[in-house]
C-alpha cells in the first residue's frame, strides 16, 4: 500500500460564505474590470457644453428681476398673460394668485441659480436628507417674509384690483406629509436655506397625498387630496434629470474573459423616476436651499394592445407608475398595499441614489473621497434601503469591491431615529423583499452575515446576542428589521430628545450601544422654524416683539427672545400682550364661524389639541376629560356654573385610514360635541369642536389663538412632538405628560409655567405588568364617564364598545385608567390660574421667552457638526 499523500493547505471557509461571489443560474459574458477606490470616476455630460464665448455672451445677456414696483407690476402682468395665458378681462383672484406665485418664483430661481454655480465652483461637501414625507405649508407667504418683499408685492397687487389677503388663501397646501416627521424636515429645509447649509432634501412628489379628511356623521371619511389639480408655480420639472428603476426581475453574473466576476440585477420591471425641483428659500440670505421630488412615469406604451382594443393592458405599465406617486402611506392591511409601499421606499431611495451618485462624479474625485463630499441623512427608517441600494451601485454597477464600498457606505450614511414604538419600526417580510428586490435581498442576507461574524468575535459563543442582533428575525415569515439595519450602515444614530434618546440606548439598541460603545449613538433635540410659526404665522406678536427688543434679529437667533422676560411683570407689557392673544382668538372664532357654523366666544379659555389621532398621543383621555367637565357641570347648580372658567376644546388630526380605534375616537369627540351643543344649560360654558382636514396653514391660524396645549402621550412613548415647541413658542401654556421635548421645554421655561401630571417613563412597564397579570380598579371618575358612554348620552353605546374594552379588557396599555385622576387635577389647576389674569399673562410671555433653544437653526447646525461635517456657503 503506497503512502498517504500530503493533503493540500485549505483555501476556503465554509463557515464565511460570500452570496456576493455566488454564481447564479444566468450567467453574462462581458468585459467587466474590478474599480480601485482610488480611482476617479467619469460621467457622460448631459448636453453639450457650448463654447467659452457663448457662454460669456450668456452670461451678458441674463438679467434678473426686482423689487422695483413698476417691474412687480410688469411680471404680474406678463405671467397672467403668457404663463397662463389669461387676459386682463377675465383674471379673478386664483389667475392672480398664480400669477403672483410665478413672479416670486423668479427671485428664488435668481438665488437658486446662484447657489447652484456656488457649489459647482466650490466642490464643497453636501448633505442629503432623504425623507418619506415633507410637510411644507404654503409657499407664497413664505417666500415673501424670507425675500423681504411682502410689502412691494402687496402694494402692486393692490394697484392692479386685488388684495393680498385674498390671494394667500387661493393657495393649496402641498399634501407631501401628515405630521411632525414632515413638518420636522421642512423645517431643517428652511433652517438650512437660513444658514447657508448645502442641503438638499430627496421625496416622492405624491399626487394625492395622504388624504383629504371629510367628517360625515360624526365619522372620518377619506377622499383623495389632488393638490396638483391645477399647476404647481413653486416647482419646475427637469425633463433631463430623470434614472430607470427596476423592481422583480432576477440575478445575473456578469464574467469576463479573465474569470472575474460580478452580480447583476436583471430583467423585471422598470419605471422611471423624473425631478421636480422646488426651492426652498432662506430667511433674508443670498442662497437658496432646494426640494427634490420624484415622480414616477412608466418607459413603455403598449400601443400594440391598443390597437387591438386591449385598452386595460395597453395602459397597464402607466398605471403600475402612476400608482408608485399617488398617495402617501397606502393602506398597507392587505398585500398590494404592503408591495406598493415597499416600491414607493425604493423608487425614492434608488433615483435620490443616482443622482447623488452622478453628481458627485463631478468633483472629478477618486470614489475614497465619497464621505467627503457627501453626507446622506435617513429621517426615520423610510429610507433605510439606501444601504443595501449604495451597495448595489457602488458593487454591482460601479465595480468597486465589498470591502471598499462598505468603508464608503459606513461613513457617509447618517440614521435618525423618530420611535420606540414597535409598529412603527417598519419590517419587511422575506418573500416580499425576494419578490419585488431580489438583489437587495441578497445584500442584506451578507451585510448581516459579515455584520454578525463581527460580532461573534467580539462577543463568542453568546448565540441569543447573535439572534437578537441579527437584521433578520427568524420569525413565520422571516422579517428583515430596517432599524437593525439602519443602524449596522450608519456611522451615527441619533434620537430627537434627550428622553427619548436615552431609551434608543436602553430600551431600542441597548446591545448594538453594547457592541458599537456609546459613541454612536448621540441626541440632538428637535427644532422649529420661528420664521413660519411665528414671523409668519402671528403677525401682532412679531411685530410686538420686534417694537419691544427693537429689531427682528430673533428671526434668526431665536434666543435673543430671552429679552422679553425684562417685561413678564409690566402691566403694560401684559396688557398688549394678552391684547394680541386675543385678536389670534378672535381670528379662529370667525373662522369657526365662517367656514363650520359654529359660535364660540373669543373670551373662553381656548384648549387644543391638534396631531395625529394615535392611542399613544391620547386623545381619547382628553374627550374622556370633556365628558367628565361636562357631567360636572349639568350636575352644577346656576351659581355654582357661574363661578367655571369657560371653554373652547378645539381637536384636529387625521387617523390612518385602517386605524379604526382612532377613528372611533373621532367619532366620539364629534358625537361629544353635538351633545354638548344640545344642552343650552352647559353650552356656553364647554363647546367641542373637530376641526377637519388639519393641516399646516390651519396650524398657523390655531397655534397663535391657543391659551392652552394638550401634550399628553404616555411617558417614553412620544420619541420628541414639536407641535408642543409651536404652541409655547406663541406663548401658549402646556398641559403635559413628563415625556419626549415636554421635559426639555420645561427645564427651559420653568415647570411653574406648565401644567405637567401623570406616570413617568421608569414607572410604565411595571404598571402594565400589574394591570395585565393582577388587574387593577378602574378610576371611579373614568368609570362615571363611561356609564355616560353605555347609557347612550352620546349615541349609540354599541360604536363606542371598541374603545371602552381597550381599557376595561384591553389591558388599558396607554395608561388612561392610570393617569385619569391627575389629568384631572391638572385641568383643575388650569382653570385657578386662568381666572389670575396678570398671572397667566406672565407665565404666556415666559413661554415665549424661554423658547431659544428650540429653534431648528440650533438642531441644523448640530447636525452640520457633529454628523454632516459640512460648513455654510460664503457668498
Amino acid at each position: 500500500m503506497s503512502a498517504r499523500k500530503e493533503r493540500p493547505k485549505p483555501q476556503r471557509r465554509v463557515s464565511l460564505p460570500s452570496l456576493t461571489k455566488r454564481m447564479t443560474e444566468v450567467v453574462i459574458h462581458e468585459d467587466i474590470q474590478p474599480v480601485s477606490p482610488d480611482v476617479i470616476p467619469q460621467r457622460k455630460d448631459k448636453h453639450e457644453r457650448l463654447e467659452n464665448d457663448l457662454l460669456t455672451r450668456w452670461e451678458a445677456r441674463t438679467f434678473g428681476p426686482d423689487l422695483d414696483p413698476a417691474y412687480i407690476e410688469k411680471s404680474l402682468v406678463y405671467h397672467t398673460h403668457y404663463t397662463l395665458g389669461r387676459h386682463r378681462f377675465n383674471v379673478d383672484k386664483l389667475a392672480m394668485y398664480r400669477a403672483t406665485a410665478h413672479s416670486v418664483h423668479d427671485f428664488l430661481l435668481q438665488a437658486w441659480n446662484r447657489t447652484q454655480e456656488h457649489l459647482h465652483n466650490a466642490n464643497v461637501k453636501r448633505c442629503y436628507y432623504l425623507s418619506m414625507e415633507f410637510l411644507l405649508g404654503r409657499a407664497l407667504d413664505n417666500a415673501l417674509l424670507c425675500l423681504a418683499a411682502k410689502g412691494q408685492f402687496t402694494e402692486s397687487i393692490d394697484t392692479l384690483g386685488f388684495r393680498m389677503e385674498d390671494l394667500l388663501d387661493e393657495e393649496r397646501d402641498p399634501a407631501l406629509g401628515n405630521g411632525g416627521l414632515g413638518r420636522l424636515a421642512a423645517c431643517y429645509l428652511d433652517s438650512a436655506a437660513t444658514l447657508d447649509l448645502p442641503v438638499w432634501g430627496y421625496g416622492l412628489r405624491f399626487h394625492y397625498g395622504l388624504f383629504k379628511q371629510l367628517i360625515k356623521d360624526g365619522f372620518q371619511v377619506e377622499m383623495e387630496d389632488a393638490w396638483l389639480a391645477s399647476d404647481n408655480p413653486w416647482e419646475f420639472k427637469r425633463d433631463d434629470t430623470h434614472y430607470d428603476v427596476r423592481f422583480y426581475g432576477y440575478v445575473a453574473t456578469k464574467v469576463n474573459d479573465q474569470g472575474e466576476s460580478r452580480l447583476s440585477w436583471e430583467g423585471g420591471q422598470v419605471v422611471r423616476a423624473t425631478a421636480y425641483d422646488m426651492p426652498v428659500p432662506g430667511f433674508r440670505t443670498n442662497g437658496c436651499g432646494n426640494l427634490r421630488l420624484w415622480d414616477c412615469q412608466s418607459r413603455l406604451f403598449d400601443f400594440g394592445a391598443f390597437n387591438q382594443g386591449d385598452y386595460a393592458r395597453a395602459f397597464q405599465d402607466q398605471n403600475m407608475a402612476s400608482n408608485l406617486t399617488a398617495v402617501l402611506y397606502p393602506n398597507d392591511n392587505h398585500q398590494g398595499g404592503k408591495e406598493l409601499r415597499l416600491k414607493q421606499e425604493y423608487f425614492w431611495v434608488s433615483a435620490s441614489l443616482q443622482d447623488i451618485i452622478r453628481r458627485f462624479k463631478r468633483y472629478n474625485c477618486p470614489w475614497s473621497d465619497f464621505p467627503e463630499k457627501v453626507a446622506v441623512q435617513l429621517n426615520d427608517t423610510h429610507p433605510t434601503l439606501a444601504v443595501p441600494e449604495l451597495m448595489r451601485l457602488l458593487v454591482d454597477v460601479e465595480g468597486l469591491s465589498w470591502d471598499d464600498a462598505w468603508a464608503i457606505i459606513t461613513k457617509t450614511i447618517a440614521f435618525t431615529n423618530h420611535t420606540v414604538l414597535p409598529e412603527a419600526l417598519e419590517s419587511w417580510s422575506v418573500p416580499l423583499l425576494q419578490h419585488v428586490l431580489p438583489r437587495h435581498m441578497q445584500l442584506i442576507y451578507d451585510i448581516n452575515l459579515f455584520f454578525l461574524q463581527k460580532v461573534e468575535q467580539q462577543f463568542p459563543g453568546d448565540r441569543d446576542l447573535l439572534r437578537r442582533m441579527s437584521i433578520i428575525e427568524e420569525s413565520h415569515p422571516q422579517q428583515v428589521r430596517m432599524a437593525y439595519l439602519a443602524v449596522v450602515g450608519a456611522h451615527t444614530v441619533n434620537g430627537v430628545a434627550a428622553l427619548h434618546s436615552d431609551l434608543v440606548k436602553s430600551q431600542l439598541f441597548p446591545d448594538f450601544v453594547k457592541y458599537y460603545g456609546p459613541d454612536k449613538f448621540i441626541n440632538i433635540t428637535n427644532g422649529i422654524t420661528p420664521r413660519r410659526f411665528l414671523y409668519q404665522a402671528n403677525p401682532w406678536l412679531r411685530d410686538l416683539i420686534i417694537a419691544t427688543l427693537g429689531s427682528d434679529r430673533w428671526a434668526h437667533h431665536l434666543d435673543e427672545l430671552a429679552g422679553l422676560k425684562a417685561h413678564a411683570e409690566d402691566e403694560n407689557f401684559q396688557n398688549a400682550w394678552m391684547q394680541v392673544k386675543h385678536r389670534n382668538k378672535e381670528r379662529l372664532r370667525d373662522w369657526l364661524r365662517e367656514h363650520m357654523g359654529v359660535r364660540v366666544s373669543a373670551d373662553a379659555l381656548f384648549d387644543i389639541q391638534v396631531k395625529r389621532i394615535h392611542e399613544y398621543k391620547r386623545q381619547f383621555l382628553n374627550i374622556l376629560g370633556v365628558i367628565h367637565r361636562y357631567r360636572e357641570l349639568r350636575e352644577m347648580s346656576d351659581s355654582e356654573r357661574a363661578q367655571q372658567v369657560p371653554r373652547v376644546v378645539i381637536f384636529g388630526g387625521k387617523a390612518a385610514p385602517g386605524y379604526e380605534i382612532a377613528k372611533l375616537v373621532i367619532k366620539l369627540i364629534n358625537s361629544v360635541a353635538e351633545t354638548i351643543d344640545q344642552n343650552q344649560a352647559v353650552s356656553s360654558l364647554l363647546k367641542v369642536v373637530f376641526i377637519p382636514d388639519y393641516n399646516v396653514s390651519l396650524a398657523e391660524m390655531i397655534i397663535p389663538a391657543s391659551d392652552l396645549s394638550h401634550h399628553i402621550s404616555v411617558a417614553g412613548m412620544e420619541a420628541s412632538g414639536t407641535s408642543n415647541m409651536k404652541f409655547v413658542l406663541n406663548g401658549g401654556l402646556i398641559l403635559g405628560t413628563v415625556d419626549g421635548a415636554n421635559i426639555e421645554i420645561r427645564d427651559h421655561i420653568g415647570e411653574e409655567n406648565m401644567f405637567l401630571f401623570g406616570t413617568l417613563a421608569d414607572q410604565v412597564a411595571e404598571l402594565r405588568h400589574e394591570q395585565k397579570y393582577h388587574g387593577v380598579l378602574m378610576d371611579p371618575d373614568l368609570q362615571l364617564v363611561f356609564d355616560d358612554i353605555q347609557a347612550g348620552l352620546f349615541g349609540d353605546p354599541a360604536v363606542f364598545n371598541p374603545l371602552i374594552d381597550t381599557i376595561e379588557y384591553g389591558g388599558d396599555y396607554y395608561l388612561i385608567s392610570e393617569d385619569f385622576g391627575a389629568f384631572l387635577d391638572a385641568q383643575k389647576r388650569v382653570d385657578a390660574t386662568f381666572k389670575d389674569k396678570a398671572a397667566w399673562a406672565r407665565k404666556s410671555i415666559l413661554c415665549t421667552a424661554g423658547m431659544g433653544f428650540f429653534s431648528s437653526d440650533r438642531a441644523v447646525r448640530e447636525y452640520a457638526d457633529r454628523i454632516w461635517h459640512i460648513k455654510p456657503l460664503s457668498y
